[in-house]
C-alpha cells in the first residue's frame, strides 16, 4: 500500500494487489482509508519506491569471496593481471571441497537477496581439476533458494576444450555428462582460452551441445583489447549455420559477455554487427568493474563495452552485470546489481535522467531478458510479475529517492525484495 511507481508522478501514491505471483490491479491510494499494514500478507509502503526487481545476468557462484574467506588466505594479489588472476583461480580450485563452496555460494546469494535480487545466472565450472563439485553445489543452492531467488545454473567450461591437455576431450565428456543433469539451464566457456585455431571449434561444439539439449547459451568472448579481428563475428556465422533461431530454439538465448575488444569498433562495425546478429536471439552483457580493472585499456578506450549505446545507437540487446566478488579478476565491488548501475554513470557519462533509467534497466527488466527470463516492464503495470525491490525502507522522508534517477545516482542501502509477492529478505 502506498507506493510510489517508476514513470508515476512522484506526489501521486499506489496500491498494488498481487494474485497468483503478477500484479492483479493497481488503485490510486486514498490517504483517508485506514492503514491495513497489521494484517497477514500486506505491506505499508509509506511512500516508497516500487521498483521492478533487480538480476543478475551474469555473475561466478563458484569463486566469489576467495579474497576474504581465511581457507584461500595465502593467496594474495602481487601483480595485479589476468594471467595472474587465472593462476591463483587455479590454486583456488584446488582446494575446492563442498562446505566452502556451499558456505560461500550460500553468501553471495543472500546478500545480492538483500539488495534486491531475484534471479540470477550463476557460472559454475566444470573441468579435470573441479569434477563436478562445483556444479553439485551449485545445483544445492539453486534448490535451497527457489522460493527466493531463481537460480538459473551455467555449467561452465573455463578451460580449453580442444587445445588444453588431451586435446581437451576430458573437459569435453564432462561437459556432456553435465548438460543433461536435472536444473542446468546453460552452458557456456570461454573461446578466448583456445589457440586461435581451435577458437571456433569450441564455439560450434558448445552451441551443438546446448542445441542438442535444449540450453541457453553463454560465452565470455573477445576478452582483450588487440586490434585483431573478433570472434565475434565467426560465432554469429556459426550460429546462422546452426540454425539458431528464437522459433526453432525455442526463444533460448545467446549471450556474450565482456566482448572488450568490441570497444575498438566505429559506428560502421555495428551497423554491420546488426545487420549480420539478424534475428538471432542473442544479448551482450558489459561487465564494466572486471573489464575496467583487467584491461589495460589505451587511446582512450575505456576497456568495457559501452552498453547504453549499444542499445541507444543500434538498438541492440544488451544489460550491464556484476561478474565477480571478492577475487583476484576483480577484489573490488559487491553483490550489488546497483553499484554496477551506478558506475555506468561515470564509464558511460550517462548522466541524465534518461540515462539513469536506462541504466537502473540495464541491471533490472534488460539483465531478465538477456538471459531469457519474463522481465515486464519498467513501468508496473498489471499482470506484470510481481517481482520487486522496494528502496529507502528507512531513514527520513525527504531523503528517500522518489524516481529510478536518485536510485542510480546514489543507490540505498536500505531495501525490502519481494518475489513472487512475497518478502524474501531476512
Amino acid at each position: 500500500m502506498a507506493a510510489r511507481l517508476p514513470g508515476r508522478p512522484v506526489s501521486d501514491l499506489w496500491d498494488l494487489s498481487i494474485s497468483d505471483g503478477r500484479v492483479a490491479s493497481i488503485e490510486a491510494h486514498d490517504p483517508r482509508a485506514p492503514r491495513l499494514s497489521h494484517l497477514p500478507g500486506v505491506l505499508d509502503a509509506s511512500g516508497c519506491l516500487l521498483a521492478p526487481s533487480l538480476c543478475h545476468a551474469h555473475i561466478h557462484l563458484d569463486k566469489c569471496f576467495l579474497l576474504q574467506d581465511p581457507k584461500f588466505a595465502d593467496l594474495e594479489i602481487e601483480q595485479g593481471d589476468f594471467a595472474e588472476a587465472l593462476a591463483l583461480t587455479q590454486k583456488a580450485k584446488l582446494r575446492f571441497e563442498e562446505d566452502d563452496l556451499l558456505r560461500r555460494g550460500r553468501q553471495l546469494i543472500e546478500e545480492s537477496i538483500r539488495y534486491g535480487v531475484t534471479a540470477m545466472r550463476a557460472f559454475v565450472e566444470v573441468d579435470a581439476d573441479v569434477g563436478f563439485k562445483c556444479l553439485d553445489a551449485g545445483l544445492k543452492l539453486k534448490h535451497e533458494f527457489e522460493a527466493r531467488c531463481e537460480v538459473q545454473i551455467c555449467a561452465f567450461a573455463q578451460l580449453p576444450l580442444f587445445s588444453g591437455p588431451d586435446e581437451g576431450k576430458t573437459i569435453r565428456d564432462l561437459m556432456s555428462e553435465a548438460v543433461v543433469r536435472d536444473g542446468v539451464d546453460v552452458v557456456g566457456s570461454t573461446p578466448y582460452v583456445e589457440t586461435t585455431l581451435a577458437m571456433a571449434k569450441n564455439v560450434r561444439w558448445m552451441a551443438q551441445l546446448a542445441l542438442e539439449h535444449d540450453k541457453f547459451l553463454d560465452f565470455h568472448m573477445d576478452y582483450h583489447l588487440k586490434n585483431e579481428p573478433p570472434l565475434v563475428w565467426e560465432a554469429i556465422g556459426i550460429f546462422d549455420r546452426e540454425n539458431w533461431d528464437a522459433e526453432l530454439v525455442k526463444g533460448k538465448m545467446i549471450t556474450l559477455g565482456h566482448c572488450t575488444r568490441l570497444t575498438i569498433f566505429d559506428a560502421d562495425d555495428w551497423f554491420e554487427m546488426g545487420k549480420a546478429i539478424g534475428s538471432l536471439p542473442m544479448s551482450f552483457v558489459g561487465l564494466p568493474t572486471s573489464d575496467l580493472y583487467m584491461m589495460r585499456s589505451n587511446e582512450n578506450v575505456r576497456g568495457t563495452l559501452n552498453i547504453p549505446e549499444l542499445i541507444k545507437d543500434h538498438d541492440l540487446q544488451a544489460a550491464i552485470a556484476v561478474n565477480n566478488v571478492g577475487n583476484a579478476f576483480t577484489p573490488q565491488g559487491s553483490c550489488d546489481p546497483l553499484a554496477v548501475a551506478s558506475l555506468g554513470i561515470g564509464v558511460y557519462q550517462a548522466g541524465t535522467r534518461e540515462d539513469a533509467e536506462l541504466l537502473y534497466e540495464c541491471v533490472s527488466k534488460r539483465a531478465k531478458a538477456a538471459i531469457g527470463l519474463p522481465a515486464g516492464g519498467i513501468e508496473v503495470a498489471e499482470g506484470d510479475p510481481a517481482d520487486f525491490v522496494l528502496l529507502d525502507s528507512a531513514g527520513p522522508e525527504w531523503r528517500r529517492r522518489k524516481r529510478l534517477a536518485e536510485v542510480v545516482y546514489d543507490p540505498p542501502e536500505v531495501r525490502k525484495t519481494i518475489k513472487s509477492g512475497h518478502i524474501t529478505t531476512r
